[in-house]
Order: C-alpha cells, then sequence, then structure tokens
C-alpha cells in the first residue's frame, strides 16, 4: 500500500529538473517577471478534499475502513513556490449504527426516535511541503507532525419528520494520540493566473500511535438503563486518499 507514495515522490523528482531547465531557459527582462510575479497568488492556497481512509497494520485488524473529508491551507515560503507550509485538517468514519427506538417504554410506540451512534477519527497536522511550482502536472512530497482524535457519539433525532436535527448527543468514549506521517500527490491545474485552481489527487500514511477507541457493537446496552463499554486498545495507523481541489488566494 506504500507503493502510491513511492511513485508519486519519483514522478516530483523526475519532474524537477525539466520545470528547473524551462525557467533557465527562459530570458525574462524586469518587467517580464515582475508581471511573472504579479500574475501569481500571494502564496496562500485553500483546498478540500473528499477521503478514503485504509487503516493499516494492527488497526485493520479491528476496523475495515471508512470516509470522510480533509481541509488544508498552504502557504509559499519562497517567491517561486517550491517550499511552502502545510496545514491539514480532517477526519472520516469508521464506524455506523442506526436504530429506531420508541422514546420512552411507558408510551409504547406512539413517539419513535432514531439513535444513531458512529464511530470517527480525526487528525490535525502542520509540517512542510515540496512541490514544482509549474508545469502541466504539479507533484508534490510532504510530511506534518500533529495528533489524532478517536471518537465514538451517539445522538438521537425524530424518525418523524425530514429535518435531520439532533435533540440529543453524547460522547460515548474518546482518545488522543500524538500522530506524523507524510505523502504525495499531483496537483493538475484547470485554471490559471492569479487565482489558479487545480484537481488535487494524493495519498498519505497516518502514523497514529497507539490509542483506546470504540467499534461498531463495542456498546452494550444494560437492563437497567446503563451501557457497558468494551474499548480496543492498538496502533491507529492509516493510509488516506485525497481527491479534491485547490483554489490560490489572489492578491
Amino acid at each position: 500500500m506504500r507503493y502510491p507514495i513511492a511513485l508519486l515522490a519519483a514522478a516530483a523528482l523526475l519532474a524537477a529538473p525539466s520545470a528547473l531547465r524551462a525557467q533557465d531557459d527562459c530570458d525574462c527582462g524586469y518587467e517580464d517577471e515582475e508581471y511573472y510575479h504579479e500574475d501569481r497568488p500571494t502564496g496562500g492556497f485553500f483546498g478540500g478534499s473528499f477521503t478514503i481512509a485504509e487503516p493499516q497494520g494492527e488497526f485493520h485488524d479491528y476496523v475495515d475502513g471508512g470516509l470522510g473529508g480533509n481541509l488544508h491551507y498552504i502557504h509559499a515560503l519562497d517567491p517561486q513556490g517550491w517550499l511552502a507550509l502545510r496545514v491539514d485538517g480532517g477526519f472520516a468514519i469508521y464506524g455506523y449504527e442506526r436504530q429506531s427506538l420508541p422514546l420512552s417504554p411507558t408510551l409504547g410506540g406512539r413517539i419513535v426516535v432514531d439513535l444513531t451512534t458512529s464511530n470517527n477519527i480525526a487528525w490535525i497536522g502542520v509540517g512542510p511541503q515540496i512541490g514544482v511550482p509549474d508545469g502541466t502536472l504539479k507533484p508534490y512530497v510532504n510530511g506534518y507532525a500533529g495528533y489524532s482524535y478517536l471518537a465514538t457519539t451517539s445522538s438521537v433525532e425524530s424518525s418523524r419528520y425530514y429535518d435531520d436535527e439532533d435533540y440529543f448527543s453524547t460522547t460515548n468514549f474518546d482518545d488522543w494520540s500524538f500522530s506524523y506521517g507524510g505523502g504525495a500527490g499531483v496537483y493538475i491545474p484547470v485554471r490559471h493566473g492569479p487565482s489558479p485552481v487545480s484537481i488535487d489527487l494524493g495519498v498519505r500514511y497516518h502514523n497514529n500511535g497507539q490509542a483506546e477507541y470504540l467499534r461498531e457493537g463495542d456498546i452494550q446496552d444494560n437492563d437497567d438503563g446503563t451501557i457497558t463499554l468494551y474499548p480496543v486498545r492498538s496502533d491507529t495507523d492509516l493510509l488516506t486518499f485525497h481527491i479534491g481541489f485547490s483554489v490560490g488566494i489572489s492578491r
């Protein structure tokens, strides 16, 4: 599963010399250079992506996989945009249960509510990114350090209406862990200029360390109204695939 990272990193290394030669071959005067920089964004890029999460190692023994989303902000640290600082935050839902239950035993089935329980993992991190700033394809590699958060929450909403409004919600169990990792990807430009837009395809490995968490079926409802939890403790490493966009912030 680590082959996509290696392939994308190799693509970045192969594309970099070509981009440098193209820049060296350009005999640009002062006016062209000024236009070159003015036509670029301020150095800030905002993006979002749909995320597919694949548990790795020991985590894969307990969890099948998940779907979620990711947001990031990138700020260039040099005028050309080869080196940048990247901040990421995202989540994935790896378990979900839904039950229709009477609101109260004394009312019978006259008022029915939906009880939903979701198992979630979230992450946030910051680190460097190196990428090719110009070209038809713009490969990049990055690394990060931060935190991951695993939580199981339950909520109650009406099953008679379709407003999806949660009436009650509680966190049944949660845990934090230190996280670090890295990834690679490629930007595919679809619009140029001071506010460029690119398709963003990437993959990232999250080394989340050990944490305690719940899975589907790990909450037992007791006859006296209490619950019993059966948490699992293991490594929680993830491989995430991202399909999204990146937009440059205009001057």
